[in-house]
């Protein structure tokens, strides 16, 4: 089972403030935890929204909208994505993460959709379709 794990934004994330020494080595060797259990995929941390944009989709009709966003507690300031077994296995290793800001700060857990999770809509020519681009996106790195 696949897992984003998000590190929900707080307002000094999005002001731009860097993490400290302290908290980069504290969380290298969280991440080097993870690596060596087999369980870290992928992971990073994000600029602040007033870099980004969002898309925003009405029928045909796209329009793009700037940074920041004002919402602090619905941005996103970094994530991982972990194959482990569980939800429970996910939940104990994100207890085990430092905290990732100075002061409170939230972690999301939220299960990644596998193919079989579709059904009979995800035809073996859809999961031939998505093993190729798995394939070549791995390529590519």
């Amino acid at each position: 089972m696949r897992f984003m794990i998000m590190i929900k934004a707080t307002s000094d994330s999005e002001a731009g403030v860097l993490p400290d020494q302290k908290l980069l080595t504290d969380m290298g060797k969280f991440n080097e935890q993870l690596v060596n259990a087999g369980i870290m995929l992928a992971g990073e941390g994000l600029q602040p929204s007033s870099k980004g944009a969002r898309v925003r989709f009405s029928g045909d009709k796209r329009t793009v909208i700037d940074g920041p966003f004002s919402e602090t507690k619905e941005l996103i300031a970094g994530f991982w994505l972990w194959e482990v077994r569980s939800k429970e296995e996910a939940i104990e290793w994100v207890k085990r993460c430092p905290n990732p800001m100075n002061g409170d700060s939230e972690i999301e857990i939220r299960q990644v959709f596998e193919a079989d999770d579709f059904g009979e809509a995800f035809t073996p020519e859809l999961r031939e379709q998505e093993e190729r681009v798995r394939a070549k996106a791995a390529g590519q790195q």
